[in-house]
């Protein structure tokens, strides 16, 4: 698995980095509130095989998921990972018994849970390791300076590649990269919930990759009678639709839709091949002005 002919394309984040814009998010492989195990651990692992055979290089995962459910079921599907498939994990945060996310990125938190991301993904290095520093909804104010350059100081050990950035604002971004180069951000983004456009230029323009959580959800009833209307007449599912949009809103996005079903990974991977019309694209625009 060397190269990917999947709808889309790919994107080279680094010079020995490059991963297809259809990617798959393994969030949704744990159980019920993404805690605990699957119902069906070998439909998991199916997901997993079924989207390395459609060509898909780039998994997104992270240990807290489950905790620690979806990195052990990645090992138990794909491992040893073939040639050209790059997992980025996530770190920054950890799940309490009665299924928080608490912040957890203290140096020495982080410093840990690289080393379980290491241990149960069945890795001697990281491809790329993104710190969270906002909560889900979005950025929270504030310097990342220590937390970031833990994470830099392992990557100088070898054990990571590089380095991405979740839920961060443009500031956060810039003190990062005065610490170590950054390939990619992570924040909340879609068709819909539209604060982060200059986030998503800012990025395209320095040559980062820009990979938005939750691209197909938070839409008000009124966005998604929208959508759904451009869906119908364009014969697609919404789904399909505002996924397309994502690839055409601007070459750096890539796409890490998750699900815990074969049929919709390949929906998904669809709509990765699906064109949309000037005048779809300017109605879709307008569901999040």
């Amino acid at each position: 698995m060397t190269t990917s002919t999947l709808p889309g394309g790919t994107y080279r984040l680094a010079d020995d980095l490059e991963l297809t814009r259809m990617g798959y998010g393994a969030m949704q492989l744990a159980g019920t509130g993404v805690f605990g195990p699957p119902r069906d651990r070998d439909a998991a692992i199916a997901v997993l095989r079924r989207a390395v055979e459609l060509g898909i290089t780039h998994i997104d995962t992270a240990d807290f998921y489950g905790p620690h459910v979806t990195n052990e079921i990645i090992r138990e599907a794909l491992s040893p990972y073939p040639d050209g498939l790059h997992i980025v994990t996530k770190v920054g945060a950890r799940r309490d018994e009665r299924g928080g996310w608490p912040h957890a990125r203290t140096p020495d938190e982080l410093r840990q849970a690289v080393h379980e991301n290491l241990q149960r993904l069945g890795l001697e290095a990281l491809d790329v390791v993104n710190l969270r520093i906002g909560g889900v909804e979005g950025p929270e104010p504030g310097s990342l300076a220590e937390q970031f350059g833990a994470l830099a100081e392992l990557q100088q050990q070898g054990l990571i590649r590089h380095l991405g950035l979740s839920t961060v604002n443009e500031d956060q971004l810039a003190e990062a990269q005065s610490i170590a180069p950054v390939v990619c951000v992570q924040n909340l983004y879609n068709v819909a919930r539209r604060s982060d456009d200059a986030m998503v230029e800012a990025t395209s323009a320095q040559g980062i990759a820009f990979v938005p959580y939750f691209p197909l959800g938070g839409f008000s009833p009124l966005q998604s009678d929208a959508l759904s209307s451009v869906a119908t007449r364009l014969g697609q599912t919404p789904n399909a639709v505002a996924l397309a949009w994502l690839l055409q809103r601007s070459p750096n996005i890539l796409l890490i839709p998750g699900t815990s079903s074969v049929e919709h990974l390949e929906q998904n991977v669809a709509a990765a091949a699906l064109e949309l019309p000037a005048d779809a694209v300017a109605e879709l625009d307008a569901i999040g002005a």
